[in-house]
C-alpha cells in the first residue's frame, strides 16, 4: 500500500506540470504583479481556488460513484498513464514555443483568477483527466477523506507559485531565466513520462 507520504510526492510532482505550466493565468498574474506584488497573487489564487476546489469535490463525488465499476482503477490507470504521456508532448511543444505572456487586464486579479482558471481548456482537461487519476486513488486509498488530503497536496502549490510569481515581478526579477525553465519544465514532462508507465505497469497488475 502506498505511503501517505509517498502520495504525496506523487501528488506534488505531478501536479507541478499543471502550476508551473505557462498560459494565461500565468500571463495576468505577471501582469498584475508588477503592480500590486504579492497582494494581487493572493487575490488571484483565492478566484483559482473558488475553481478548482468545487470542480475537485465534484470529481470526487463523480468518482465514488464509479468505485463500484469492475476494474474501475485499471481503467483509470489506463487513461491516467495516456494522459500524462500527451500532457508531457503537449508540455514540451509549449515550452520549446515560448509562448507570449503579453497580458491586458480588464478586471481585477481576483476575477481574473476566475475567469482564466474557469475559461482555461488545458486547467479543465488536465482535472479531468491526470487529476481525476490523483483523485480517484486518493479515495481508494483513504475513502471520501482522500479528496482533502490530495486537494491539500495540490492547491499550496499553487498558493506558492502564484505569489512568487507576483512577487518577483514587483520587483522586476525573474525566479529562473527562460533557459532554466524551459530545462526544469522538460524534466517534469519526463516525470509525467515516467509516472505514465508507472500507471501503466499498476493497470497491467
Amino acid at each position: 500500500m502506498v505511503t501517505l507520504a509517498e502520495f504525496a510526492i506523487i501528488v506534488i510532482t505531478i501536479s507541478l506540470s499543471g502550476v508551473m505550466s505557462p498560459g494565461p493565468l500565468f500571463a495576468a498574474n505577471v501582469a498584475y504583479g508588477l503592480k500590486g506584488g504579492i497582494k494581487t497573487g493572493l487575490k488571484m489564487a483565492y478566484g483559482h481556488t473558488l475553481v478548482e476546489l468545487p470542480l475537485v469535490v465534484l470529481l470526487g463525488i463523480g468518482a465514488i460513484s464509479l468505485t463500484t465499476i469492475p476494474q474501475f482503477r485499471e481503467i483509470t490507470s489506463i487513461l491516467g498513464a495516456l494522459s500524462l504521456f500527451v500532457f508531457a508532448g503537449i508540455q514540451i511543444k509549449s515550452t520549446i514555443k515560448k509562448p507570449s505572456t503579453i497580458f491586458e487586464g480588464k478586471h481585477g486579479p481576483f476575477l481574473a483568477g476566475i475567469i482564466l482558471s474557469g475559461l482555461n481548456p488545458f486547467f479543465l482537461i488536465w482535472w479531468f483527466t491526470i487529476g481525476f487519476k490523483l483523485i480517484t486513488d486518493a479515495i481508494i486509498l483513504y475513502s471520501f477523506i482522500g479528496i482533502g488530503i490530495m486537494f491539500a497536496f495540490h492547491i499550496w502549490m499553487d498558493y506558492a507559485w502564484i505569489c512568487s510569481v507576483a512577487f518577483l515581478s514587483s520587483k522586476g526579477k525573474k525566479i529562473i531565466s527562460n533557459k532554466e525553465y524551459s530545462i526544469f519544465m522538460i524534466a517534469i514532462s519526463g516525470v509525467l513520462v515516467y509516472f505514465g508507465i508507472v500507471f501503466l505497469l499498476q493497470a497491467i497488475h
